[in-house]
């Protein structure tokens, strides 16, 4: 059952792609149309659409941005919907609308249900909701590492629990064999380091500075440099606010401001404003007298001792050679004293981090080789099932004696972990070594696909291993792009008649080139240029009836309105010609069909269409010319009657006339 599906696209600029719009079924929807029209352009927006890669390259030429849009079907309650309810987005009526924007210059956004969230999110959504198998997956499937992974997404939490366990393992296992190489094979730089670093603290433990000493005799050097300049001027300013003793006629600012006090008191009850004055005069007079008072005792205090000059410019030397080694200042000393001397004891430390770190290794390397074992023994349990489950499907694929295993095998390293009694060589996903094997008929030696495999056999391989996907970890949409690649003739028709099988539980999209696939859908598409090279919304329409029918037989045979291809359309299809007036209105083309050995490669034709072609070419050894003549006939190209009619029913298929026929179209 088709618990959500994607319902619709809108793709705006994106490659060849104007402006077009994909609508989509609950089963079987074959996307067909001419090489270069921009099928794959469906594939590229569903990837844009689910977190993919933005590549501005893929930006239509003008275009500022491209833009893709989606409508998914999603159940509440479905883990798609409540992770995008948790982001934020709102569904409408148990639709979720997700859009994607990249523009020329390389930025992307993304949006879902109304918000804007990361891209991230969108690829989160991907794993529930479309599993999508492009052209380039098929090359994939050959690297012995996605073997391997596919391998272990079939075991399913077997193999993920022990492998996540080993992971952590590893990485712990990584890090600390790093810093153990790093003593042992840096020794005599790790000694120079300690040296280093004993001689700079030596030398800050010398000069003993305290924090913020550096400012203090800054300012204290500054002071005593100018002492007699500040003694002088701190005696005239205190002669001005408090006279000078020993000049009783000499006129202070302590005296005057004291004056006018005295006058505005006498007269403060007559009005309030002047009253308030006389309260400002006051306190000026009083912080007269304090400012004379600290003047009279700076001056007094005030050290002019050459001396201490001396004594503070030494020290101030002293402290700028070690800021011009260790620090813009005394406060970045001594954080790189303190720093220093941690990093000093961990150096005169080694031999005791030596002895850690060698017991912390054993011990990871023991606890690896019991997790490594879990996994290789999770593994070979479910290549089995794995092999067995694809040949199972391999067999509804025309292939009923091909047979798929796995060998599962490990290299011996005397410096690895211990496996099934034996020392092996292991990496971030265990101790295996996986590879798929095909063995395509009875006799045949198990072989890697990789080298022994045809394309058609690795797209049926591929086909397989989804379909066996589907049943352990199914998905709502199913998006292949070209699976059918290098199948022909009857295997194509299984393919067809297996993705159907496939549609009556998720949602399956097929970008295909071969008729027989797309016969089976239940909705197509056709993807259109136009002159100017550019896919527009009417371009991706959906094909109904007639239109359905002059697609196939484009695909049969490169022509619209060829009879025959029309005539071997699938007879289920409206407006395909079947029944016996559909035989008599293509009588004459059968043998063509038969002497081109099934219309498009062997495909399409009637079952047992090859078996009359004896009595036919006994009846045209019948009318042969004398030797002699047959021999002149054959080098100018013979006449029309002097060739076999079955040729001349080629030519007329293919709409040429025959090769030197003196008439436009032959009878």
């Amino acid at each position: 059952m088709v618990w959500g599906v994607l319902e619709e696209m809108r793709i705006r600029s994106l490659g060849v792609i104007d402006d077009a719009v994909v609508e989509l079924s609950p089963g079987f929807t074959a996307v067909t149309g001419e090489t270069g029209a921009g099928k794959t352009m469906v594939v590229t927006s569903l990837g844009l659409l689910l977190g993919g890669r933005a590549d501005p390259a893929l930006v239509r030429i003008g275009a500022a941005s491209a833009v893709v849009e989606g409508r998914i079907s999603v159940p509440a309650g479905a883990p798609a919907a409540l992770r995008a309810e948790e982001a934020g987005a709102e569904l409408d009526d148990g639709v979720l609308l997700v859009s994607r924007t990249v523009s020329a210059e390389g930025r992307s956004r993304a949006h879902l249900g109304g918000r804007s969230v990361p891209v991230g999110l969108l690829a989160e959504l991907a794993d529930e909701l479309v599993a999508v198998h492009g052209q380039t997956d098929q090359q994939g499937l050959l690297k012995p590492a996605r073997q391997r992974g596919a391998l272990d997404r079939y075991a399913g939490e077997a193999v993920s629990g022990p492998l996540a366990a080993y992971a952590e393992a590893y990485r712990r296992l990584r890090a600390v064999s790093g810093e153990l190489d790093e003593i042992t094979t840096r020794a005599r730089e790790r000694a120079q380091e300690a040296d280093l670093l004993r001689f700079g603290l030596g030398e800050i433990e010398a000069v003993a500075p305290r924090a913020g000493e550096d400012t203090e005799l800054a300012a204290e050097a500054e002071r005593l440099g100018h002492a007699e300049a500040l003694a002088s001027a701190a005696a005239l300013a205190h002669a001005a606010l408090a006279g000078v003793p020993e000049d009783p006629e000499s006129v202070d600012a302590t005296t005057l401001v004291a004056g006018a006090g005295r006058a505005l008191e006498s007269v403060r009850s007559h009005d309030p404003a002047l009253a308030a004055l006389a309260d400002r005069m006051g306190e000026i007079s009083i912080l007269l007298g304090d400012v004379a008072t600290e003047l009279a005792g700076y001056a007094d205090d005030l050290d002019a001792d050459p001396l201490r000059l001396a004594a503070v410019e030494e020290r101030r030397a002293a402290l700028t050679q070690l800021t011009r080694k260790y620090g813009e200042d005394i406060a970045s000393v001594l954080a790189w004293a303190e720093e220093s001397a941690g990093r000093l004891g961990e150096l005169d430390g080694d031999d005791d981090r030596v002895e850690e770190l060698t017991a912390e290794r054993d011990r990871l390397r023991d606890e690896l080789s019991v997790l490594a074992q879990r996994l290789t023994d999770a593994r070979t349990e479910a290549a089995d099932r794995f092999a067995d489950a694809v040949t199972a499907e391999l067999a509804s694929l025309a292939m009923p004696h091909a047979r798929v295993s796995f060998d599962i095998r490990q290299t011996e390293d005397p410096d690895g972990v211990e496996v099934g009694g034996r020392r092996v060589a292991y990496g971030p996903s265990g101790a295996d070594e996986v590879e798929l094997l095909l063995a395509p008929h009875p006799g045949a030696p198990p072989r890697p696909i990789a080298k022994g495999a045809s394309g058609g056999e690795l797209s049926r391989v591929m086909l397989a291993v989804e379909v066996v996907f589907a049943g352990v970890d199914p998905v709502p949409t199913y998006l292949f792009d070209e699976v059918d690649a290098g199948v022909g003739g009857k295997a194509a028709v299984e393919i067809g008649r297996r993705l159907a099988k496939l549609a009556r539980t998720a949602q399956v999209v097929v970008v295909t080139h071969l008729p027989q696939v797309a016969a089976f859908a239940d909705r197509q598409l056709l993807v259109e240029k136009t002159n100017d090279g550019s896919v527009t919304r009417s371009g991706v329409t959906v094909l109904e009836g007639e239109e359905r029918v002059r697609e196939l037989s484009r695909m049969l045979a490169g022509q619209e309105d060829s009879e025959t291809a029309r005539a071997h359309a699938p007879a289920g299809l409206p407006g395909a010609p079947h029944g016996a007036a559909g035989r008599r209105g293509d009588q004459r083309d059968r043998q063509t069909v038969r002497d081109r050995g099934r219309l498009a490669g062997g495909r399409g034709a009637p079952q047992g269409a090859g078996r009359r072609q004896g009595p036919r070419r006994g009846r045209h050894r019948r009318h042969r010319p004398p030797r002699q003549s047959r021999g002149r006939t054959a080098g100018a190209g013979g006449s029309r009657r002097s060739r076999p009619r079955c040729a001349r029913a080629a030519a007329r298929c293919v709409g040429r006339r025959p090769h030197g026929s003196r008439h436009g179209r032959p009878r």
